[in-house]
């Protein structure tokens, strides 16, 4: 068994630097969210920091859990109450450390969320758009033409249908993308030229603005598209600092 360990704090400051988590506006607080032990040999990775995944992460012994999604939202109520006092007891009876990364993981060049689905769906980037420069733009690399086939593909990559919104005949070269619950920026994907928009969640509003825009919108899952960007940051660590990573997927339809 790999007995390499890494001190908290060293960790802490790694994955600070690596996301440059300083540089954004975020909605929650980025970094070390719960304090646990100060050796880490485990980590657990996964999407959101729920009890599926935390129960998960304790027995397969883990000492630290990464998340796309923690805890203590901007607006959330900010008492230890309900469902956050049952998580964090777990994690504290545990002390098991947690570490949250938002909107650093969707915009990582490399390991964020949108250079993973990208890479995962054969999209060459070329720019990014929207506000803090979240949405990405690019082309498509394989032999889609269309489309109703990049909705077939995506279907196959992420292993569920994405809702089309649009004419699935029309041609598609320029591709924009977001992932989670992007549609905000769907306007802004337009504006810069996309055939088509992709994100993982949709809005009512979204679905007349595709349809006068003509550019249609595929909804492929916020948890779907938001897979593989953790997935990558436990790699990227474990390979860093020589410990043990493993990335755990509690399925959800959203």
């Amino acid at each position: 068994m790999n007995s390499t360990i890494v001190q908290r704090e060293e960790l802490t400051k790694f994955i600070a630097s690596e996301l440059d988590i300083t540089r954004f506006r975020d909605y929650c607080p980025n970094g070390l969210q719960v304090e646990g032990k100060n050796q880490i040999g485990l980590i657990i990775s996964g999407v959101t920091a729920s009890i599926a995944l935390l129960e998960a992460a304790i027995a397969s012994g883990a000492d630290a859990v990464i998340v796309h999604h923690g805890y203590f939202w901007r607006g959330e109520d900010a008492r230890v109450v309900g469902q956050l006092k049952r998580r964090l007891h777990l994690l504290l009876e545990h002390d098991v450390n947690l570490f949250a990364y938002h909107l650093p993981l969707d915009s990582h060049a490399v390991i964020g969320n949108n250079a993973q689905l990208g890479k995962l769906l054969g999209f060459q980037a070329s720019s990014r758009f929207g506000d803090q420069e979240i949405g990405w733009l690019g082309d498509i690399q394989s032999s889609v033409k269309t489309v109703g086939e990049l909705a077939r593909l995506i279907e196959t990559k992420l292993g569920r249908a994405p809702m089309l919104v649009g004419d699935a005949q029309q041609p598609v070269r320029k591709v924009a993308w977001c992932t989670g619950a992007a549609q905000t920026l769907f306007a802004d994907g337009i504006a810069v030229g996309a055939d088509v928009y992709i994100s993982g969640e949709i809005s009512e509003q979204t679905v007349h603005l595709s349809r006068e825009s003509g550019i249609p919108y595929l909804a492929c899952g916020h948890h779907a598209t938001e897979r593989y960007g953790v997935q990558a940051l436990g790699e990227h660590v474990a390979q860093h600092f020589g410990i043990r990573h493993q990335f755990i997927d509690i399925p959800n339809p959203v």
